[in-house]
């Protein structure tokens, strides 16, 4: 190991030893999170509603549905084969959330289940719009700073007791069938603006209990004073019966598998693992450069078969046989005429120019002017003058370059 892998060593080691004594008085932050989830022990989580649900609805049997919808549920329990086709099973389907996440066959499902003389009973700040269209309703969200929402239950054999909620959003309800919809529950603004949160709503034979302060079954409110007598009055208003209880996706089944989730789901473990990604980083970039001596370049041997040529070139110049060097290049064009281009080269005549033509591109009156004075060459028995080899010469080069 050289020095200055050493260096980034020791550095790394200091950062890491400073993150731990930061963190090691810190207290842990609490999650407020919105989680709802029957695992979670932080403040708006459901563990303290999942321990005591029989407690809160005495008399009653609880099933939970965790692994599949409602609607493969509900549809497993119909039974289609007895005289009169009817649902096995008979009682309130409750659900608390954040947010609905009821798929629309299963919000199909559900009129069904209540229209066999059956309940149904959500807790949401939002619910399907499957259900709001076929129930006409309506729900309005207010964004407001945090303060105090004051909820009550409408039946004055509740006293009207009022309870506190700290929140920064309002839910209610903004429209309802006031013909056949039954007022549960109000709660009052900031502004003092009475709002209806809770309702019940008929459908065929049976009922749909609708909610949307669903903060007051967490582990929170439940804990917080006397809050949990609230979350007792709205759950009185279900019949007696067995309870079938919707927390798929809120039973901890969607915890991360990866082998990281301890480290990120502690502060101190996760910022030490972004700063070892920083520090790896940093040293391939100050490494990146090549520690080697440098390469010398070797220059590529030359073409000695090229000054060859231009040697014997010279030779036959110097001698002034002109005619030998008009030959050879002569043969030398027609040769890569008909290796490159595949031309007959027998017979220099009108044919061959035209094809000359048409497969270099080249102007067929360069092309004209070399085929006449190879062909005048080839005529003449006396010896060629310096002249014609440069006029050859010029020539072939046209059409070659």
């Amino acid at each position: 190991m050289n020095k200055s892998i050493k260096i980034y060593v020791a550095i790394l080691v200091f950062v890491l030893a400073l993150i731990l004594i930061a963190d090691r008085d810190k207290p842990k932050p609490i999650d407020w999170r919105p989680t709802f989830s029957v695992q979670d022990k932080i403040p708006y989580g459901l563990f303290i509603f999942d321990k005591e649900i029989n407690t809160l609805m005495k008399g009653s049997k609880i099933e939970k549905i965790s692994t599949i919808t409602p609607y493969e549920y509900l549809d497993s329990q119909y039974d289609e084969d007895s005289l009169v086709s009817a649902y096995k099973i008979k009682g309130t389907f409750i659900n608390i959330a954040e947010q609905e996440d009821i798929d629309d066959e299963s919000v199909k499902e559900l009129f069904y289940f209540v229209s066999h003389g059956n309940n149904v009973f959500l807790s949401m700040r939002n619910f399907p719009q499957i259900l709001m269209d076929s129930l006409k309703l309506e729900v309005q969200t207010n964004f407001k700073n945090l303060n105090s929402t004051s909820i009550w239950m409408a039946n004055k054999k509740f006293s009207s007791k009022k309870y506190f909620f700290k929140q920064s959003l309002e839910d209610y309800f903004t429209k309802i069938d006031t013909s056949k919809t039954t007022v549960l529950g109000y709660q009052t603004s900031v502004k003092n603006e009475k709002h209806i949160n809770f309702i019940k709503v008929p459908y065929k034979n049976g009922y749909f209990y609708l909610h949307t302060q669903p903060a007051a079954f967490t582990n929170y409110h439940l804990l917080k004073g006397n809050h949990y007598q609230y979350a007792e009055n709205v759950l009185s208003y279900i019949p007696k019966g067995d309870i079938f209880w919707y927390i798929k996706g809120q039973n901890g089944e969607s915890i991360s598998n990866s082998p990281l989730r301890y480290i990120f789901s502690q502060p101190g473990l996760k910022w030490a693992y972004y700063f070892c990604i920083i520090a790896i980083l940093i040293f391939i970039i100050f490494n990146i450069k090549r520690k080697q001596r440098i390469v010398p370049i070797i220059k590529p041997l030359p073409n000695l078969t090229v000054d060859f040529t231009k040697t014997i070139g010279n030779l036959y110049y110097q001698e002034g046989d002109h005619t030998n060097i008009i030959d050879k290049k002569i043969i030398y064009f027609l040769e890569k005429m008909r290796n490159e281009y595949l031309m007959d080269t027998t017979k220099l005549d009108d044919e061959f120019i035209k094809k000359l033509h048409y497969k270099t591109g080249k102007n067929i009156t360069d092309i004209q002017e070399l085929v006449f004075l190879i062909n005048e060459h080839r005529k003449s028995y006396h010896g060629s003058l310096e002249e014609d080899l440069i006029r050859i010469n010029n020539a072939i080069e046209k059409i070659l370059h």
